[in-house]
């Protein structure tokens, strides 16, 4: 068989492979978009998932009826050519489970995303901003780099000169270009306009926030990131923690930083809207700001406060204004009650409860369904 049909064969058995990989994964997206260890394995472009349901091929021996190789005396699953090695533990009566690692791009975890919670695509608002360069070549010129030399209007020039002088032999027609004759591509570079988008995320950080609660704000955030970075050529991502006061962290400090203090929800809404001011204007920058919290705060005028922050410096700049509540056995969870009645009318404010990983799948919904 050609090589090209073998190679043909192969990518037809690959692509129908991953279209097999793709339906198990959309059929268990629930229990997948809940899955923390796959956030772990998040590369640059891809994101590795264990698929434990998909049957690894295999050969099976024909029956007894049959000569060949492989049809003597024994039972199946008899070890072949050696006596059974000492093996530490006991002996189970289940099949074991085969793991298979598929990386998905993040265009592809978005598309399945999307078709699958039925999410609108997003519409970017405000100009863009400049973030690269094309090149087009637009004419000739006489000078320029031996690369760009235009061969075909090189020689037709200096055919031309010849002629002219009266040194063309139509017998001996050898065309030889000097200095003057060279022509060369010109070119001039374009902007191209790529749309930014930056998702602030704040969490409070406070004693009543444990290690479950954190997990599962990392899990929405992993997909509200793919979800953006499938819309957006650039995108930033910012991380706020609070307690009583609210500083500026890296991812890996947002997700794994624990304190005992309280809780003033209104310190960060004023970093958030400080980062806004200095480094994102809304003219160049579609703004994704999502807070995460068990929903306690220090006191109802510290809630006024943050609720007044947002009114007035947050929400008529961003896309859209996201706060998740996670349950804790400590939270009162009063915050959720009081921002769904301060902006009940407010489109681009949205809310979730996340009870539990169950829950991680609704509030996904909840926060993209709008397509800003």
């Amino acid at each position: 068989m050609p090589d090209d049909e073998v190679i043909r064969r192969i990518e037809k058995d690959h692509a129908r492979f991953r279209d097999l990989v793709r339906g198990r994964v959309r059929d268990d997206l629930r229990r997948y978009l809940s899955r923390g260890e796959m956030i772990g394995k998040e590369g640059d472009q891809v994101v590795s998932i264990p698929i434990p349901q998909v049957e690894l091929p295999r050969f099976r021996l024909g029956g007894q009826e049959s000569a060949g190789v492989g049809q003597g005396d024994g039972d199946e699953g008899d070890p072949l050519g050696a006596e059974p090695g000492e093996g530490g533990g006991n002996a189970g009566d289940q099949p074991g489970e085969h793991v298979l690692e598929v990386e998905f791009t993040i265009e592809e975890l978005a598309s399945i995303l999307g078709e699958e919670l039925g999410l609108p695509r997003i519409r970017p608002k405000g100009r863009d901003r400049l973030r690269a360069r094309k090149v087009r070549f637009t004419g000739i010129h006489t000078v320029g780099p031996q690369s760009l030399r235009h061969f075909r209007r090189t020689f037709k020039q200096a055919l031309k000169r010849t002629i002219a002088s009266g040194l063309y032999d139509p017998d001996n027609p050898i065309v030889i270009p000097v200095r003057e004759d060279f022509r060369y591509r010109s070119w001039k570079e374009e902007p191209l306009p790529h749309a930014n988008a930056v998702a602030i995320y704040m969490m409070d950080v406070s004693g009543s926030m444990g290690d479950e609660q954190k997990e599962l704000v990392r899990i929405v955030s992993f997909w509200i990131d793919t979800w953006l970075r499938a819309h957006y050529g650039n995108i930033v991502c910012r991380y706020i923690t609070h307690d009583a006061q609210a500083r500026e962290v890296d991812r890996d400090t947002f997700f794994h930083t624990r304190e005992s203090g309280g809780t003033m929800i209104s310190s960060a809404y004023k970093l958030c809207a400080d980062l806004m001011d200095a480094d994102h204007p809304e003219s160049d920058w579609n703004i994704y700001p999502f807070h995460f919290s068990d929903g306690d705060n220090w006191s109802s005028d510290d809630t006024q406060e943050a609720l007044d922050v947002v009114k007035q410096r947050i929400l008529p700049r961003v896309n859209q204004f996201a706060y998740g509540q996670v349950e804790s056995p400590y939270g009162s969870g009063q915050f959720l009650k009081d921002v769904r009645s301060a902006f009940d009318k407010e489109e681009v404010v949205v809310t979730a409860e996340i009870a539990n990983r169950d829950a991680v799948l609704d509030a996904i919904r909840a926060f993209l369904s709008g397509g800003r």
